[in-house]
């Protein structure tokens, strides 16, 4: 279906649909806020019943996290030492390698005979869906980083990172996506590592995006866009065919392990559907966690945390922050957008609509680290965390165009319609009102309670029912501290078992963050979309800083 991902050049009709379905979010997320508000005083027994209602989904919901945190972090301990070059290889002849693995044992530890049914389980999916990967030995990585204001203590580590894969170097290629308006001295360190990393790598270039294109606004999506048509020159003069080449999208900032690329090599080459798929990393914040205030290391472990429950579901899986995809595909579709802020989860939705619903998400259970935003001092700090999160709250700006495309999608199945946008909206106006209710709100029918109320049996029960619900949270929040404190990078410091114990206590945070870092951004966000005030790119401060 050809449908043009933007609300931008819309005929008289559709402009009006759009803007009412940007409308739509933010109406729902402030009328149920202030309709709670209302019942609370003018009818609290009703508003009781609702907001107890709204605890126990919510609970629910909170243990079902918890379960599907362990299990995602359990998979993601399982394949940490996975040997994924020896299985490519493996796949390079895949009936004999499947011949000599069905009956080996690898090992007596039950992670390592996990690991190796899962493995089993996707070349028997490989080898029956008979369409085969191309050789290893054919197989190219793009990797884009976009820069407009970081310096080499940021962007240095990271090219490094990539420097020291176990993939081939020779088939990779850097390209450091350079905003034109950046200053001279960031400048300067782009093209001091284009130089040292030049000869490292099959080639890496630097590609200076214009600051000012008819049709482009200023988002990160119009910079990787123009780097990524500069690399298709670059394959095509090379006769390299896109199918055979891999893009990664990494923000500045974004430490890769050694394994990753032959990590995300394998999934590419295990997925029968590798051209309509993006690959999905999980993000860690641990490149200066251990130098940031105390509230924004239990806001970013909360991030990693939601990325490890959403990779449990690759029906609903998509694409955030740091990704992959076949460059064959980021072509088809015409690249990322570039009007819009949400890039990386706005060429998921592009992709799906682009091929009628035959696009999904493959989750890798490696991690890639990037940086905590900081920023001069703990204030900054708070400042620099809440646009971030606003800015990440923004993708609800997809909303309206997923719409838009599902309403005149003809091929893409309605259940699929229903069931993805519901789960779009449904997230959205949840992540905008239930830290409101848990803060606050959903205390007010005891305040407001009226005298028959106060003598009901419902009064009375209320709080017992509360209490109930917050020990089921407090033990979910025990589960996060324990895998938190497992997912901490090791560090030389001094008193290293007292920091993580202060970092155990820091999860007391939790409501405050849950309001402040959570509701509040995401419900900012929406009130901009429904109030026609768009946001503009917001680039996240970034400050290395040793630790004494």
């Amino acid at each position: 279906m050809k449908f043009h991902y933007s609300k931008e050049n819309l005929n008289r009709h559709e402009a009006k649909l759009q803007r009412f379905l940007e409308i739509l979010p933010g109406a729902a997320s402030w009328t149920t806020l202030l309709g709670l508000v209302f019942l609370s005083i003018s009818f609290p027994f009703t508003a009781a019943c609702l907001i107890v209602a709204f605890y126990l989904s919510w609970i629910l919901r909170l243990l079902y996290s918890t379960i599907f945190l362990v299990l995602s972090y359990t998979l993601l301990n399982i394949e940490k030492d996975t040997d994924w070059m020896r299985r490519i290889h493996g796949i390079d002849n895949l009936s004999a390698y499947l011949r000599g693995i069905s009956t080996r044992k690898f090992g007596s530890h039950w992670q390592k005979q996990l690991s190796h049914k899962i493995h089993l389980r996707q070349l028997d999916r490989l080898l029956m869906s008979k369409n085969m990967p191309p050789q290893s030995g054919d197989i190219h990585h793009l990797v884009i980083f976009p820069v407009i204001k970081e310096g080499l203590d940021i962007l240095g580590p990271a090219i490094d990172a990539v420097s020291l894969q176990h993939f081939p170097l020779k088939r990779m290629v850097v390209v450091l996506a350079l905003e034109e308006r950046a200053s001279p001295t960031v400048q300067a360190a782009v093209y001091e590592l284009e130089k040292k990393y030049k000869n490292v790598f099959l080639d890496c270039v630097t590609v200076v995006h214009p600051a000012a294109v008819p049709g482009e606004a200023r988002v990160k999506g119009a910079n990787i866009t123009c780097a990524a048509k500069q690399a298709a020159r670059f394959f095509d003069e090379r006769r390299i065919p896109f199918e055979n080449v891999i893009v990664s999208c990494f923000d500045a900032d974004t430490v890769v392990s050694p394994n990753y690329f032959v990590c995300l090599t394998y999934h590419f080459m295990v997925c029968p559907e590798r051209l309509r798929a993006s690959f999905q990393p999980i993000p860690v914040y641990h490149n200066n966690i251990w130098n940031v205030p105390g509230f924004a290391r239990v806001v970013e472990t909360g991030s990693s945390f939601y990325q490890l429950i959403e990779s449990t579901n690759p029906e609903k899986l998509v694409t955030f922050s740091s990704h992959s995809m076949s460059f064959e595909a980021l072509v088809d579709v015409d690249y990322w957008p570039v009007d819009m802020i949400s890039d990386d989860s706005a060429i998921f939705w592009k992709a799906y609509i682009h091929y009628d619903g035959q696009y999904r998400v493959v989750p890798m259970y490696v991690t890639l680290s990037m940086d905590v935003a900081s920023s001069d001092n703990w204030w900054k700090t708070m400042k620099s965390i809440y646009k971030q999160k606003q800015r990440w709250a923004w993708g609800v700006e997809n909303f309206p165009i997923v719409t838009r495309a599902f309403l005149k999608s003809k091929k893409i199945p309605l259940y699929d319609r229903l069931r993805l946008g519901f789960k779009l909206f449904e997230g959205h106006m949840s992540w905008s009102t239930s830290g409101f209710i848990l803060s606050f709100i959903g205390w007010l029918p005891l305040v407001f309670a009226r005298r028959e109320f106060a003598s009901s049996v419902a009064y009375y029960n209320v709080p017992d029912i509360t209490t109930t619900i917050f020990s089921l949270a407090f033990f979910a929040i025990c589960v996060s501290i324990i895998l938190s404190l497992s997912l901490l990078p090791k560090t030389k410091i001094r008193y290293r078992w007292l920091i993580k114990l202060g970092h155990a206590f820091e999860w007391l945070m939790v409501p405050f963050i849950l309001l402040f870092f959570s509701a509040m951004p995401a419900l900012h966000a929406q009130t901009r979309l429904m109030l026609g005030k768009y946001l503009e790119f917001w680039v996240t401060d970034k400050k290395r800083i040793p630790r004494p």
